[in-house]
């Protein structure tokens, strides 16, 4: 295993781009199940949870291949395999297995997905759709077995807005009889993204990215060639990063659309920011003053960059408050930042900062995916040396991140985890 180390004070400058959606890959992957002929996605990113799914296609049969960032599926030759555990334990959005299987065999069997641990994420959204067009969902050994004679369009009111079920319901219902309303659906980019696939596909979607989706089913799908759309939660990540330690950083291929939430808080705080058709330009600022953050479903503010968002807040001038609706148990990362002398109490499903404080470099281990992100944030900001664990999590959303930042000057690398410090890293 590796760790993580950041030599804090330095300024970063310059361009960085950005790469692919993780969260819109992670579903368009499976969709691809749904076509009788081969589609091609461009744009993705160098992410292990697109490896994890390359593999999860090619264990029912696929033909995949990965190159300069192109994914190539043939369908030809997949089944209604198992896919009872493994692979599917490594990444929540294996769960869009379970949708795109079902609507092209009338069957699957998938393992309980994995993923970053926050807390309860139950899928009875998803599996109240896939009942409501006709299937049988069983838990069997930790495993649901979804099975159906026909799928047959159905009203769906989703209890709660939800990402997941939404793209989940839809990859289902694309392919069953009549037509299908999602009514309370979520309204994020990506689900845009799996829609224009889909279409593209001979699907017959309308409504995406508003609270209704009518869909009408279709026989059958093909193939098609479809770029991604660039990811707004590392363009954020990005622009926090900018505002925490730049000298003025440009982050390239952006949808500014996308970033409108977060580009209101960080010019609330103080930051100069400027707005292009594909790029936005972080200024820098040293005069930040502390504002409140509350996550929503899209258009608020997004609960994948309240994290980041916490570690700049900890630089800010007065109390801030960050409360997440989303998952209350996103602030695993709030432990570490206290190593590192961030002066943060945690509420509830808020958490409190006392700005501004001077972090110091410590050892600390991300939890999670966002919270990887939060800590490399408070690294490069923090006197000394900062050491990351946890480096799994990271991985799974950031393409090409220490290329990426060094490019903008800071100073990060990687290293090899000695046998003891393994040990204490097994053991926390």
């Amino acid at each position: 295993m590796e760790k993580l180390k950041i030599e804090g004070g330095h300024p970063l400058t310059g361009k960085i781009k950005v790469s692919g959606a993780k969260n819109s890959a992670v579903a368009l992957i499976p969709a691809a199940i749904l076509a009788d002929s081969p589609t091609v996605i461009e744009g993705l990113p160098e992410i292990s949870d697109v490896q994890t799914l390359k593999e999860l296609l090619e264990e029912i049969g696929g033909d995949v291949t990965i190159s300069n960032g192109e994914m190539h599926i043939n369908p030809d030759g997949m089944m209604a395999m198992p896919l009872p555990n493994g692979r599917v334990k490594k990444l929540r959005a294996s769960y869009y297995m379970m949708g795109a299987m079902l609507g092209r065999f009338k069957k699957a069997a998938i393992g309980l997905p994995g993923g970053c641990h926050l807390g309860p994420r139950p899928i009875d959204q998803h599996i109240k759709g896939f009942e409501a067009l006709g299937a049988k969902v069983t838990n069997e050994q930790g495993a649901l077995y979804l099975r159906a004679d026909e799928l047959i369009g159905a009203r769906i009111y989703l209890d709660v807005v939800s990402v997941g079920a939404t793209i989940n319901i839809m990859l289902a219902a694309v392919r069953a009889k009549g037509q299908t309303i999602i009514e309370n659906a979520a309204k994020e980019p990506e689900i845009i993204d799996v829609a224009t696939l889909l279409n593209n596909m001979g699907a017959k979607i309308k409504g995406a990215g508003t609270n209704v989706i009518r869909i009408t089913g279709v026989d059958s799908l093909k193939g098609t060639r479809h770029t991604i759309i660039p990811d707004r939660i590392e363009a954020g990540t990005f622009m926090i990063l900018g505002a925490a330690a730049g000298g003025g950083v440009t982050v390239e291929n952006v949808i500014p659309l996308h970033m409108e939430s977060l580009i209101s808080k960080l010019r609330e705080m103080g930051v100069p920011i400027e707005v292009g058709d594909e790029e936005i330009y972080i200024g820098k600022s040293d005069d930040l003053r502390s504002v409140d953050i509350k996550t929503l479903v899209y258009p608020g503010f997004p609960t994948d960059l309240q994290q980041p968002l916490t570690s700049l807040l900890t630089k800010a001038k007065g109390t801030a408050i960050v409360t997440d609706t989303i998952y209350s148990a996103r602030f695993k990362h709030i432990d570490e930042l206290r190593r590192m002398n961030a002066n943060i109490k945690t509420e509830g499903s808020s958490a409190i900062i006392y700005g501004p404080t001077i972090l110091q470099g410590a050892r600390v281990k991300a939890s999670d995916l966002r919270a990887g992100a939060a800590l490399i944030i408070a690294g490069v900001m923090a006197e000394g040396i900062t050491e990351v664990t946890g480096l799994e999590h990271i991985d799974r959303g950031y393409s090409d991140l220490i290329d990426k930042l060094t490019g903008l000057g800071a100073v990060i690398w990687r290293e090899k985890m000695t046998e003891e410090e393994l040990e204490q890293v097994n053991n926390t």
